[in-house]
């Protein structure tokens, strides 16, 4: 039996710095004994399969020997969060914003590696950035910015280390959502 995942490498290729050519990701994933490696654009996104025993049910197992073996390629540590075909499946399901309706640009999700809670932002104004909203969700925060994230006020206070000490979270527009979504399908 096989599983299919998504992982979501943070903060690759981007900027000049930590570069992780795809080929040689599938190639790293093949390596490490998955299957039906694939990525999705240049910006850290690869689906694999994992067969039992080889840590498939275990998203932190399998994001951990990925972190590992990166830093043993590359000579540098890239944060993996490992999230299951399903998971994605309920997350984008999930969607508390009319995505139909909205350019994948708009909405965006940032996928957290642990649960969060309100309570970490409850110092934000939400009022203050409007029309700029977010929503919590299962290890997931949705952000509406409707000019998009580069020009997010919204995002910007979001992604204050003081508000994120203690968790790893990695962004993706909504358009890479639905593309993982449908790659994980199994």
């Amino acid at each position: 039996m096989t599983n299919r995942y998504a992982v979501l490498l943070r903060g690759i290729n981007v900027g000049g710095h930590k570069k992780v050519p795809m080929a040689q990701l599938r190639a790293l994933l093949t390596e490490l004994g998955h299957g039906d490696a694939q990525t999705y654009l240049q910006s850290g996104n690869a689906v694999f399969t994992a067969a039992a025993g080889t840590g498939a049910g275990d998203e932190r197992a399998l994001g951990a020997e990925l972190e590992q073996a990166i830093e043993k390629h590359f000579g540098f540590r890239v944060d993996c969060l490992v999230r299951s075909g399903p998971y994605l499946s309920a997350v984008a399901d999930a969607c508390p914003f009319p995505a139909a309706e909205l350019e994948g640009k708009q909405l965006h999700v940032t996928f957290f590696s642990e649960p969060v809670g309100p309570e970490r932002y409850a110092s934000l104004d939400q009022g203050a950035f409007l029309p700029e909203e977010f929503r919590l969700g299962d290890r997931a925060l949705y952000l509406y910015a409707p000019d998009g994230l580069g020009r997010s006020k919204l995002a910007e206070a979001l992604a204050r280390p003081a508000l994120n000490k203690g968790i790893v979270g990695t962004t993706r527009n909504w358009n890479t959502v639905i593309k993982l979504v449908e790659m994980t399908r199994d």
